[in-house]
């Protein structure tokens, strides 16, 4: 598969990942079958899995989705250590809800419990999931540095962020990738500067729900002209989404979840689709 560095001084990884949050949501899948799942992606060759510790259901589940996570390296036969996890923290589930908390004490607190879900004595990856706009984010960022410095977390990422934000985060502390919402439909990153921005700094961008989240994943097709493109190609038309960010963004690194082995197999494929300058423009027109 096709492998970069992740940011300006993170480590190689596959340029597809897997988002693993659908397998620990309201209507998840049996354990054993998330487990089966997650050693397909790793058996496939994905070497950067992202989650959260409220990939969960509520507060009450907090860390599902990690503790799930190790369960299936703990149990995978490959080798783990070219395995990156990159996680979050920075938000609540009161009641099923998603609330922010990036107060520098919940941070830390958050963290720890991540090292203990993960079963890990340091975090790869530690993102903000999202600012806080009860709390200064100089405040939120100092913390992640603190826990950088700690040894705590090796590299800082932050999600859902502008150029502003990603500024004043960089000012605190070096930030290896932004993760962000970006599909064909959903496109904001890259007008708003978003993704110039983290080219020009050599910042990983993350691009999440790349074929427009779960309840728009299943009509992907329906989007502009995409479906008759796809057959052209003679790919589904979210092999093609995926290939044609991978082609694009030098700095992109998807990474699409899915419950279904078929669905996993399908997004991993892209990788093996090469489009030329004249596809990408024909697909981008696709879209409508």
């Amino acid at each position: 598969m096709q492998t970069r560095q992740l940011g300006p001084d993170g480590p190689v990884v596959t340029r597809i990942g897997f988002g693993a949050m659908h397998l620990s949501l309201a209507g998840r899948p049996r354990e054993e079958d998330a487990v089966r799942a997650l050693h397909l992606v790793l058996d496939s060759g994905v070497t950067l899995i992202d989650t959260a510790n409220v990939y969960c259901v509520d507060d009450s589940d907090i860390g599902h989705n990690e503790r799930i996570i190790a369960r299936a390296l703990a149990s995978w036969g490959g080798d783990r250590s070219r395995i990156v996890v990159a996680t979050k923290g920075g938000l609540r589930r009161p009641k099923g809800a998603w609330t922010s908390d990036a107060r520098p004490e919940a941070l830390r607190a958050a963290c720890e419990a991540s090292l203990r879900d993960l079963g890990r004595d340091v975090i790869d990856v530690y993102q903000l999931h999202a600012p806080d706009p009860k709390v200064p984010l100089a405040d939120t960022m100092g913390a992640l540095a603190r826990l950088r410095d700690e040894g705590k977390i090796r590299h800082v990422g932050v999600s859902n962020f502008s150029v502003k934000e990603i500024e004043t985060a960089r000012a605190i502390v070096p930030v290896l990738s932004v993760q962000n919402r970006f599909s064909p439909t959903r496109r904001d990153s890259e007008t708003n500067g978003v993704v110039a921005h983290c080219e020009k700094h050599g910042i990983a961008f993350l691009p999440y729900s790349p074929f427009g989240g779960s309840s728009a994943a299943p009509t992907l097709g329906t989007v502009g002209s995409l479906d008759r493109t796809a057959a052209g190609f003679g790919v589904s038309p979210h092999r093609l989404v995926l290939a044609w960010m991978l082609a694009k963004f030098p700095h992109f690194f998807p990474i699409p979840g899915g419950r279904r082995l078929e669905s996993i197999r399908d997004c991993v494929g892209a990788d093996g689709v090469q489009l030329t300058q004249a596809d990408i423009a024909k697909v981008e027109a696709s879209f409508g």
